[in-house]
């Protein structure tokens, strides 16, 4: 059973769509299950998330922890949306059915493949972050419940 805020973002999701010369693309999936989530990243000069979009191809959860996803890093530092965890976005949704936590995981993990490529367009390094991995089927022991 899904919360209310679940279905809120799926049936109205937020920041749908892409940003043209975004300052980083994040794109990560999930073999197992087929969804694929990528964020886009508008970082001002001052380091702060100016605006942010996502595209994602899977199910309800995956599109709701997207569309939460972004709404808890815009306006916030690069050091903010770092610390946006899978659990945060569980968490600000109202909780997620367990065989649906991976899909906050994917959000997670979209941020920091769009910070990433900010890092790496910028040659710049951002402390905690690390290579963020393109499919999480492999790292679902990473899962914070």
């Amino acid at each position: 059973m899904y919360s209310e805020k679940v279905m809120d973002h799926f049936q109205n999701p937020r920041n749908v769509g892409e940003i043209e010369n975004a300052s980083g693309v994040g794109t990560v999936g999930n073999a197992k299950c087929g969804d694929i989530m990528r964020i886009f990243l508008d970082i001002d000069e001052d380091g702060i998330i100016r605006d942010v979009k996502f595209k994602t191809f899977g199910c309800g959860a995956a599109v709701a922890t997207s569309s939460m996803a972004t709404e808890l890093v815009k306006g916030k530092s690069i050091q903010e949306a770092l610390q946006v965890t899978n659990k945060a976005v569980m968490e600000a949704l109202d909780g997620l059915p367990p065989v649906k936590v991976h899909c906050s995981l994917l959000a997670e993990e979209a941020i920091h493949a769009a910070l990433w490529d900010y890092a790496e367009k910028n040659g710049i390094t951002i402390e905690g972050l690390e290579k963020p991995k393109s499919d999480i089927s492999e790292h679902e022991e990473k899962i914070e419940y």
